[in-house]
């Protein structure tokens, strides 16, 4: 009984280049949003998103699925995921403006952590010891990043923001398995522009709690924060069709590298022993879990493999 594993091909190394160039694009998008430090999240996640839009129409006019590309059987699953990765974005933008840029980075990392627990909770999957391993392992690598921040050295906005930015990945984590939900089912371009369409309007609900005009560079930050961020996903959507999402999935944590070289040369954060030892603990869990997946997927398919042959 033998398993085949996608080969090294000029396809997958395309796919590997754009997972890479789409979590270098998110990272600068969050750059950009913690730059425009003045706006509310509320407000950012409105720009994120509608400015997301108009990238979306054009990537879809290009691929000749304007029309059955959004087309959808059941809104309600759509409204469903966009509630929850609304939430998650406007936590995660909220978290920016506490704490450093790779240690937001570091964080959302935990959310395939919390995706497992979900998976089992929703959707019924089993907890084996492997996964079981890496929800510890990400769990010990949050406490040892965020310890500094409960002591009696963490300010009251410090704790705002690791709160805020935990709730992101869990809501995130809550995003994605309904996403998992509708596998299958919806079109990915559908998934993606609901997702901007529900965000879009949810974010206006904020709008009596504080927007502000935006002034000068902070228009060129939000607007570009859009815009790349449209790129980003269409970026990330792409890069599945040339390789698979347990071969791709590792390289997600190179956007850690540009959040601590952006984070030091951009806002002058500087990095802190328990930030680096939590992050890597944090980073190993996501590997077990892609490699635990993979491995699992690899077998499955061996073994209908050979019960179709069983059947021949």
């Amino acid at each position: 009984m033998t398993s085949t594993v996608q080969p090294a091909t000029p396809s997958l190394y395309r796919g590997v280049f754009l997972m890479i160039a789409a979590v270098t694009v998110f990272t600068v998008m969050s750059a950009f949003i913690k730059a425009a430090e003045r706006i509310p999240p509320g407000e950012a996640v409105f720009f994120r998103s509608v400015f997301a839009m108009p990238v979306i129409f054009v990537w879809l006019w290009m691929q000749g699925d304007l029309k059955d590309g959004i087309r959808t059987a059941d809104w309600r699953p759509h409204a469903v995921r966009g509630i929850a990765g609304t939430c998650a974005m406007g936590l995660g933008f909220a978290g920016l403006k506490y704490l450093p840029l790779p240690e937001v980075t570091a964080l959302r990392f935990v959310t395939p952590v919390l995706l497992l627990i979900f998976a089992a909770i929703f959707l019924g999957e089993r907890f084996r010891k492997v996964r079981l391993f890496a929800v510890l392992l990400g769990l010990a690598g949050v406490v040892i990043m965020t310890a500094p921040r409960f002591s009696a050295g963490g300010t009251g906005a410090e704790l705002f923001g690791v709160c805020v930015t935990l709730a992101s990945a869990g809501m995130a984590a809550l995003a994605q398995t309904f996403v998992k939900a509708m596998a299958g089912k919806e079109k990915t371009a559908a998934i993606v522009f609901y997702f901007s369409l529900t965000a879009a309007g949810l974010s206006l609900l904020t709008l009596p709690f504080g927007w502000v005009l935006p002034m000068g560079w902070e228009w060129l930050f939000l607007i570009g924060a859009g815009l790349i961020g449209g790129c980003g996903q269409i970026l990330l959507t792409s890069s599945y069709r040339f390789a698979d999402a347990g071969v791709l999935a590792p390289f997600t944590y190179v956007s850690m590298l540009w959040a601590l070289l952006i984070g030091y040369f951009v806002f002058l954060e500087v990095p802190t022993l328990p930030m680096i030892l939590g992050s890597l603990l944090i980073i190993v869990a996501g590997v077990v879990i892609v490699w635990r997946e993979r491995a699992l997927g690899l077998r499955g398919t061996a073994e209908g493999k050979v019960q179709a042959k069983g059947h021949m």
